[in-house]
């Protein structure tokens, strides 16, 4: 299983806009709808890599913990999905079903928004405060396919607690490893 670290973008960057569709309810989703929260997750990831099946079951738990809190999440999915039909709208759609992410998962067909974040591998997790400016680029927590340690979500929940409480953020962030995006030809 090859894998890739993100790109450690320097915190402070803004988040980039986007528009797109959410393969639940088929509505586009935009950045600014998120407005008036105090903290945007915006994580990369897909269907078929073994580092977010790893993981895509405790982040529909995650999302149900922060629920009525004032932190938006969205997942976006931008590999290419001719070369990987199970990231296709029909396969995000029915990951999201199984494992009860209840937040919209939207499908970057161009790829755009992907480059914009700069996004290198699944899952890579970004997680912005109130202006949309990045104070967390790091890791999910320690635990990988196969290494036996449980995943909890340690790290980026940390993070999503000190921003909800008003605190900084750990400037020691360790990079997410996951599988790269599938970029299209």
């Amino acid at each position: 299983m090859a894998k890739t670290e993100s790109t450690m973008l320097q915190l402070g960057t803004p988040a980039p806009d986007f528009a797109l569709t959410d393969v639940i309810s088929g509505r586009t989703i935009r950045r600014d709808d998120f407005r008036g929260m105090q903290a945007l997750l915006v994580i990369f990831i897909c269907a078929h890599c073994p580092y977010v099946k790893h993981i895509e079951k405790s982040l529909g738990d995650l999302a149900a913990d922060y629920e009525d809190k004032p932190l938006g999440i969205v997942a976006i999915s931008s590999n290419d999905a001719t070369t990987h039909p199970a990231d296709n709208p029909d396969g995000l759609r029915q990951q999201a079903h199984d494992n009860d992410f209840d937040f919209p998962y939207l499908y970057d067909e161009t790829q755009y928004v992907a480059k914009a974040y700069q996004a290198a591998c699944t899952p890579d997790p970004y997680l912005c405060d109130s202006d949309f400016k990045l104070v967390y680029h790091g890791q999910y927590d320690e635990s990988r396919p196969g290494n036996g340690i449980p995943v909890t979500g340690k790290d980026l929940r940390a993070a999503i607690d000190a921003v909800l409480a008003g605190r900084p953020v750990a400037a020691d962030q360790k990079p997410s490893i996951g599988c790269n995006i599938k970029w299209k030809a």
